[in-house]
């Protein structure tokens, strides 16, 4: 292992799964988790801080390459929160890097926007395609419930804020929401076509387990679950919103590739995240093959889109 402290050998092992093929898989849209620190405490999160590691920026960069040869052409920055880790410089250089170097057609990042300052934007704006913002209720006390409260700061508010800085930076505005047994009932549909995102992304509350479910998790999320049928009917709700994408546990669970901390891909089949070896140990191809990645479904839920700005015939 290169650059950093070793993770467990245990942990690097390949695990088996029930079909592989010999096929070799494109990374076409690759989610990168590069931290699992978060300030915030979300009772759903599937992806807990297990570990504090984070890779050294000429690593991370090096696996980046390794994606952009082998076919990448969408990289989206997750956590974990990822402007926490060096206060959003780490974050910045990669996506400077991905679009300066490398020249992805779509730099993306998911953040919780607490931390976005907007020198940031001034820094880092230009490189950046899209920023989506997780929100899941537009009610406080409701946010507080979920683990999205910060004291005496409103969420909404921040929300509100981030749209401006998008559009004054010419940054593609996107909102997640998670839809569970707090929020179910609530009518987002006013709120939603005011603040007016490229994409609203409304996913169903998934459970995993060794992140949210069993023994070994750090989060307890059985009770922020809810039915398929329940979850149907928020969207019949909302199905005046032109820009709603609905993602069902079902379209989830393996229609993402997923690459962590350490840069292993994350494979979720079994209702676990199980790692593939590195990237940067064996090479993206070797890795790849042990993701459990559905491109298919991949394709069916909508992943591939218009994803570069400037290709967005958007009113900035």
């Amino acid at each position: 292992w290169r650059g950093g402290s070793a993770p467990d050998p245990a942990a690097l092992a390949i695990p088996r799964r029930e079909s592989e093929s010999d096929e070799s898989t494109r990374p076409t849209s690759v989610n990168y988790h590069f931290t699992r620190q978060c300030n915030y405490k979300c009772g759903f999160c599937f992806h807990t801080a297990k570990t504090s590691f984070v890779l050294p920026l000429d690593e991370a960069k090096r696996g980046l390459e390794m994606l952009k040869e082998a076919g990448m052409e969408k990289i989206n920055f997750s956590g974990g929160e990822p402007f926490l880790h060096d206060r959003g410089e780490f974050l910045g250089k990669l996506v400077q890097f991905c679009k300066q170097e490398l020249k992805l057609p779509s730099v993306s990042i998911v953040s919780n926007g607490s931390l976005i300052r907007e020198r940031w934007f001034k820094k880092y704006g230009e490189y950046l395609d899209i920023l989506a913002i997780s929100c899941d209720s537009f009610d406080e006390d409701v946010n507080v419930l979920i683990g999205r409260g910060q004291g005496k700061k409103s969420h909404v508010e921040n929300l509100h804020k981030l749209r401006q800085w998008c559009h004054e930076y010419a940054v593609a505005f996107k909102i997640n929401s998670v839809i569970n047994r707090f929020n179910l009932e609530e009518d987002m549909n006013e709120q939603i076509k005011a603040l007016n995102p490229v994409r609203w992304k409304v996913f169903q509350c998934l459970l995993i387990e060794g992140e949210n479910s069993g023994e070994d998790a750090l989060r307890e999320a059985e009770k922020f679950v809810i039915s398929d049928k329940e979850f149907e009917q928020f969207l019949d709700r909302h199905q005046g919103v032109s820009c709603l994408v609905p993602e069902s546990n079902q379209k989830m669970r393996d229609s993402y590739l997923i690459l962590d901390e350490y840069m292993r891909f994350l494979n979720c089949r079994n209702g676990r995240k199980e790692p593939s070896k590195s990237i940067l140990d064996v090479g993206v191809e070797a890795a790849i093959k042990y993701s459990g990645f559905d491109e298919k479904m991949f394709l069916k839920r909508g992943g591939k889109y218009v994803w570069s700005k400037a290709d967005m015939k958007l009113d900035w």
